[in-house]
């Protein structure tokens, strides 16, 4: 009988397959197919920095640490990982290489396949923009081997002198772009590539024998120790520091294009202290940093080929446009479904509390920042204009760490009052609050949401922003940034669910109570939408409750550790994950049936890190409106055919059948808004409308 759990980390390695298959899609674009590519290499470049990172860490300080549901040892794992990823980068270079032949618009050209005036113009640029700009160094005795900065690219060479061998290196320039087109053609060389080909010329006293490209991916899973440091020393400060050291941590992997010559190689590996099966050989790119820039080789008549059909986030169609959002939010629930909807009511929003008269304060938590941002400006403003504006900024939101120290600077020079979250726990609850005088008492108008205030990602993250002027709602949020300024993670309250001290319990008796009712005889169903599902106890609480008869319908984009329909244990679960055009990021936890069905909202995936080491919020929805909504969301999510796929016993991923009208849930929800902003004809027209509202009061 098969385990009923999945390891976390092999999890996450279907997970950036399933991104890599959208790379080998046919039915996508070309040059999305070429991002999808970008993303999956990105995607591993992070997990090997964070979680094989961490792995390592766990390896050299605690050998006996096992995994909690497979019983795996840290190098255990590690050893799966590279099992695991050694299979994937074939996949990578075989979509690369066939994406490249197709496309048209450019051509990835090989030293070898051009012709000689090709060749000389290219030794020109070499000679003339790349070789001042060169740094090569010898490694001997007197010449040490140099660090490897993370994620940068060398030319590694072994090289022969008189009778003698030594090795040499050559870092790839920061100043030089990494695209060199050929002068009137579509045939680009990367940078790295002219010099690999021209490095005999910068060691020209030697004999080269052998030459390749390395790249080094280094721990970056640096865990902040807040009690290492006095009480006056500035946290801001501390912070920067953390940020230098990142790159001076161990080396978990090395990438090359070539592993023909193992005296180079060994000489690579036993200078970054790495095994064989730490080294990857790829004939795509070390780097796909590079394909971004691509997009401008693009010509118009090309776009409608080669790149999706630009869509933009629609005002939202229940709202007027000129309306004040104060007062629609008193009036009604709102709900904003990024990034089909705009962010823009959530900014007019703060824009109105800057400048209201009534508006007493305004309080937020933020985790990540675009680098423009309209809600910095507004919270800017408000302080400005004499509002008591308090920011919860997290500086360690992992990679994002320098944006945000540099917005808190400016959010202080505002004159905002700044707190940086909690010893040891990060603040990654999203929520704001504004008090408004409103006789002799207060109101309160609270946003509680899913997905990050980052206007850039609110146009590629599927998330949900949740505004309210519900008295309780606003009084939970209040006594939240009141325990939250204090340091107090074991508040109470009344409705909203809070990591640590709530969210856990609540979840579980939620899941309890829908056991309890199939042990009754009463219609019940679970149905959650999440990134990842790591927390062993909630699992086994899904499990106890399926064998109870609760149908459990999970959608869970990433990383999932329970191995559904499995017989006899796990038959009630279904598995599905959604890869497509966006960032499935949204999280809906909803319990029961019809109108009885208790939906939240969320900010935390059901990992452990989020319901026991983070601070985290889960809100309930009480509109009955915004209930049949999410509602609605939730079955078309369970009825999406074209990028969604089911996870099998045996822990694969298999495409769902395409049974009846095709369906896309993405782009069926992109239509729905512009079909409700009134702007139809600008908007995809492929999918067929369908009254979610309607549906679900069918159901009831």
């Amino acid at each position: 009988m098969p385990t009923i759990y999945i390891n976390r980390e092999l999890s996450w390695l279907k997970f950036n397959e399933r991104v890599l298959e959208e790379a080998g899609d046919e039915s996508v674009p070309l040059y999305e197919r070429l991002r999808f590519l970008s993303i999956f290499s990105s995607n591993l470049d992070e997990f090997y920095m964070v979680r094989v990172g961490s792995l390592y860490d766990q390896s050299l300080l605690d050998k006996d640490t096992v995994d909690s549901k497979t019983g795996m040892s840290p190098q255990e794992q590690i050893d799966a990982v590279n099992e695991a990823v050694h299979a994937l980068y074939p996949k990578r270079d075989v979509a690369y290489s066939t994406i490249l032949k197709k496309i048209g618009a450019f051509y990835h050209a090989a030293f070898k396949e051009l012709d000689g005036g090709d060749k000389r113009v290219a030794q020109a640029y070499f000679e003339m923009e790349v070789l001042p700009l060169l740094s090569p160094q010898i490694v001997d005795s007197r010449h040490p081997f140099p660090h490897l900065e993370n994620k940068c690219i060398y030319v590694g060479v072994r090289l022969k002198y008189k009778s003698g061998k030594l090795f040499g290196i050559i870092p790839l320039p920061r100043e030089v772009d990494r695209l060199y087109f050929l002068p009137d053609s579509k045939k680009f060389l990367l940078t790295e590539e002219i010099i690999l080909h021209f490095a005999d010329a910068v060691f020209n006293i030697y004999e080269v024998e052998a030459k390749a490209l390395f790249r080094v991916t280094r721990n970056a899973d640096i865990d902040v120790q807040e009690s290492i440091f006095d009480e006056d020393v500035d946290y801001r400060n501390y912070m920067q520091e953390i940020i230098k050291k990142r790159g001076k941590l161990a080396p978990v992997r090395v990438e090359t294009n070539t592993n023909h010559d193992q005296e180079l190689l060994s000489f690579f590996l036993s200078k970054l202290d790495l095994r064989s099966s730490q080294c990857f050989v790829t004939s795509a790119p070390l780097d796909f940093g590079f394909i971004s820039n691509l997009e401008d080789q693009i010509n118009g008549e090309q776009r409608a080929k080669l790149m999706y059909y630009p869509l933009r986030p629609q005002w939202p169609g229940s709202l007027p446009q000129h309306g004040k959002m104060m007062d629609l939010i008193k009036q009604r629930d709102l709900l904003l479904s990024y990034p089909f909807e705009s962010m823009r009511p959530l900014i007019e929003l703060l824009r109105e509390a800057a400048e209201d008269s009534r508006t007493v304060s305004i309080k937020m938590t933020l985790y990540r920042l675009g680098r423009q941002s309209q809600i910095v400006h507004n919270l800017c403003a408000a302080a400005e204009n004499g509002k008591d504006v308090t920011v919860l900024i997290e500086l360690r939101a992992r990679f994002d760490e320098q944006n945000n120290i540099n917005w808190s600077r400016v959010l202080e020079d505002a004159g905002c009052k700044v707190i940086y979250g909690i010893d040891d726990f990060k603040v990654h609850g999203k929520l704001l609050l504004i008090t408004r005088k409103q006789g002799h008492g207060v109101e309160y108008i609270t946003n509680v949401a899913t997905g990050n205030y980052n206007e850039q990602t609110a146009k590629l993250y599927v998330d949900l922003s949740l505004l309210t002027a519900n008295r309780a709602i606003g009084e939970d949020a209040s006594t939240f940034f009141h325990n939250i300024s204090i340091g107090n993670l074991n508040g109470k309250y009344r409705y909203l669910l809070v990591a640590p001290s709530s969210l856990k319990s609540g979840l579980l008796s939620l899941i309890d109570q829908e056991k309890q009712k199939a042990e009754n005889g009463q219609p019940t169903h679970i149905i959650a939408k999440m990134n990842s599902l790591t927390d062993k106890d909630i699992i086994d609480h899904l499990i106890e409750a399926s064998q109870s008869g609760v149908k459990i319908d999970l959608i869970v984009r990433g990383i999932c550790c329970l191995r559904p329909g499995v017989p006899g244990q796990t038959e009630n679960i279904c598995v599905r994950s959604i890869v497509g055009r966006f960032l499935e990021h949204s999280r809906i936890f909803a319990f029961g049936e019809g109108i009885n069905a208790k939906i939240y909202i969320s900010s935390a995936d059901w990992m452990t890190r989020n319901t026991e080491r983070r601070v985290e919020i889960a809100a309930p929805v009480v509109s009955h409106y915004i209930t049949g909504r999410l509602a609605g969301m939730l079955d078309i999510l369970l009825r999406d055919n074209v990028k969604a796929r089911q996870l099998q016993p045996d822990g694969t991923y298999a495409r769902v059948e395409r049974e009846g009208e095709e369906l896309n849930s993405q782009m069926y929800f992109y239509r729905m808004a512009y079909r409700a902003s009134n702007q139809i004809s600008e908007g995809p027209k492929h999918l067929p409308f369908f009254n979610w509202f309607s549906r679900f009061r069918r159901k009831k």
